[in-house]
């Protein structure tokens, strides 16, 4: 087995911590960059592909990477997760849900269960199958144009939005009034969502086991379409991929105590510190960017590096 080189541990720590967040796929630039690279960066990827995480130092060292990214978004969003446990041990106590906070708490719990079962289910046969440059290829072409679509689903809405307050505001106040109860989705709150629609946008997220697929990305759009703006589309889906991440590290984790985490200890920690402050980086540049822009750049970043990499590996 080809061991990490400490380049490698920084390189790939920071690519994970940014492309985890980003909604580019961290797994598809974790098989297509040192694909591109080539040499033992390429034989890492034949490792992701065939091998199994109690063998593989690769894959090893991708578990720890990815218990970093779930740190960082842990201790960003530390005000936010403390209420929201508090508020879910209180529904446990109360058999109640009365404020929003304790509902985000079980919206967050509705959405995870969708990608928890598939993800045991089938996560290691999604990574045999498609971990292979080709294949992380044309999905990053697709996510590229998911974001696209559900942007443009989401102008469209949008547009439909302004018509029908123009309409109702021309047909009296009291017509303008409803309208601007029934049709403001564009102001929609993620304490509004109800469990079905948090359960679908948890459904999307299981795409994201193709490498390839972007998580946030993928979680942002389901978000989008619901009514949410970027800001709190992007907070849900942070939030969401927060423990879905956390335990996808956690139950991998004792395979670092294994072979393959036998010869790599110092590599590990590098990445490990490396991806957690360019996660942390990367969450605190992306709460603010989508205050105000949309998915748009990175949807046009996946078509040209997806469609870049079809060309080249095929």
């Amino acid at each position: 087995m080809t061991e990490l080189s400490y380049l490698q541990a920084v390189v790939i720590g920071a690519l994970q911590g940014v492309t985890e967040l980003f909604p580019v796929s961290s797994l598809g630039h974790s098989v297509l960059v040192p694909a591109w690279i080539g040499g033992s960066w390429h034989h890492l990827v034949t490792e992701n592909a065939s091998g199994n995480s109690e063998g593989s130092p690769y894959l090893a060292f991708i578990v720890a990477l990815h218990v970093a990214t779930a740190a960082s978004l842990l201790f960003f969003y530390r005000k936010d997760w403390v209420g929201i446990i508090r508020a879910f041990v209180t529904t446990v106590r109360t058999r109640q849900v009365t404020t929003s906070t304790e509902r985000l708490a079980w919206l967050l719990i509705v959405a995870t269960i969708p990608v928890g079962i598939t993800g045991l289910a089938l996560e290691h046969t999604f990574r045999t199958l498609f971990a292979k440059p080709l294949a992380a290829a044309v999905f990053l072409t697709i996510n590229g144009l998911i974001l696209l679509l559900g942007e443009r689903l989401r102008r469209g809405s949008e547009a439909r939005q302004t018509a029908a307050r123009a309409a109702a505001v021309s047909a009296g106040p009291g017509a303008a009034l409803e309208a601007d109860i029934t049709t403001e989705s564009g102001e929609r709150r993620l304490e509004t969502l109800s469990y079905r629609e948090a359960g679908v946008i948890g459904l999307f997220q299981t795409l994201a086991l193709l490498a390839g697929i972007s998580r946030s990305g993928i979680t942002m759009v389901g978000g989008l379409l619901r009514g949410l703006d970027h800001e709190d589309a992007a907070k849900f889906s942070f939030l969401l991929a927060t423990p879905v991440i956390l335990a996808a590290g956690l139950l991998k984790l004792p395979s670092l105590a294994g072979p393959a985490g036998a010869h790599i200890h110092g590599q590990l920690v590098v990445g490990f510190f490396t991806a957690v402050i360019a996660s942390y980086t990367a969450v605190r540049f992306l709460s603010r960017y989508f205050t105000t822009r949309t998915l748009t750049p990175f949807a046009v970043y996946c078509l040209l590096a997806g469609g870049a990499s079809i060309i080249w590996f095929a």
